[in-house]
């Protein structure tokens, strides 16, 4: 375990990892943009948890300042972008690498229990790499190494579980008020329907799929997209035709899939 943690940035991923340090009994300074040398070199672990756009800029300051040394180990925070991002601090011989928290923190003080659990995705030099594994185990989350190369798609899976789940309800939410569900209902509507199919995931996505394109409901189908605007109709269309597959997996005949596939596919 680390005994003092640096976090350069201070988001809400910044103040919530430092909150659920803190409550895991590891020193951390939470850092901005008035940091001094001495309080990143006095840590044995850095964290950069700034936009992914600034990364690069604030690992060339930290080099430029020798706010880094060669027995410290510094990881960003970002999903998508690998150790390269770092590369300002090559010639330090620190550690380098990454360490992305796959959950989203939408209040810092909920962190120390929204991490718990959580998986951390891990890429870098071993030496990296083996301290994201302790950061990773103080904050009582599943470990996760990722191979070079792999971290955009890996990221590209973290939005849309994420991101287009938050899309998704909105969207629910305009047609439940299209069906002249009250404001303050259409906001909660769906909401147990949503926590009951992620339950259901435990599953497996094909045994968690139910509705009319597992069903192979073509009549519903057409009637579903005979009420939505176009945008509406493109998201019903794409989402349905990717779900085919899995009602295939579930056990859906293939005439019923085909029919399903061909009323998706059918023009306006």
């Amino acid at each position: 375990m680390p005994a003092r943690v640096a976090i350069v940035g201070q988001g809400r991923m910044g103040r919530g990892l430092a909150l659920a340090l803190e409550a895991a009994g590891v020193a951390v300074g939470l850092l901005g943009r008035q940091r001094r040398p001495e309080d990143t070199r006095g840590a044995d672990l850095v964290l950069v948890a700034t936009p992914d756009d600034a990364i690069a800029s604030v690992a060339a300051e930290l080099a430029r300042e020798h706010a880094i040394v060669e027995a410290q180990v510094v990881l960003h925070l970002s999903g998508l972008l690998d150790r390269t991002a770092l590369r300002p601090l090559a010639s330090t011989r620190a550690g380098l690498g990454s360490f992305h928290p796959l959950q989203s923190v939408a209040d810092p003080v909920a962190a120390p229990e929204r991490l718990r659990g959580a998986y951390a995705a891990l890429e870098g030099d071993e030496r990296a790499v083996a301290a994201g594994e302790d950061l990773a185990a103080v904050l009582g989350m599943h470990r996760l190494r990722l191979a070079p190369g792999t971290k955009p798609a890996y990221h590209a899976g973290a939005v849309i579980t994420s991101n287009y789940v938050v899309v998704l309800a909105s969207l629910a939410e305009r047609l439940a008020r299209e069906a002249g569900v009250p404001p303050a209902d259409a906001v909660r509507l769906y909401l147990p329907l949503m926590q009951g199919t992620v339950a259901n995931l435990s599953l497996g996505p094909a045994a968690a799929l139910t509705g009319p394109i597992r069903r192979g409901d073509v009549a519903t189908i057409r009637r579903h997209l005979a009420v939505l605007d176009p945008g509406q109709r493109l998201v019903y269309r794409t989402l349905g035709l990717a779900a085919v597959p899995l009602a295939r997996e579930a056990g859906l005949a293939e005439d019923a899939a085909a029919a399903v596939e061909a009323a998706l596919l059918e023009s306006d």
